[in-house]
């Protein structure tokens, strides 16, 4: 699900709390859907702190649109 960063505004990294307002999924909901495969994965910075690239889940969130309209994204 996730691609690779082509530009400045896909590296922008978002902590899980931005990530949470953008989606309105919960934490554990957000981590089981990474788990399945449906939900960009998270980036390791160390060993207590990841991120994730806002352009990927903000494509998600607009899949999530697309498919409740029924418009093939």
């Amino acid at each position: 699900m996730a691609k690779p960063a082509s530009s400045k505004q896909d590296r922008r990294f978002i902590k899980l709390n931005e990530v949470l307002n953008l989606t309105a999924l919960s934490t554990t909901e957000v981590y089981r859907r990474i788990s399945a495969g449906t939900f960009p994965t998270q980036i390791h910075l160390g060993p207590k702190s990841v991120v994730w690239i806002e352009s990927e889940v903000v494509a998600w969130c607009e899949q999530r649109i697309a498919e409740a309209r029924g418009v093939a994204a």
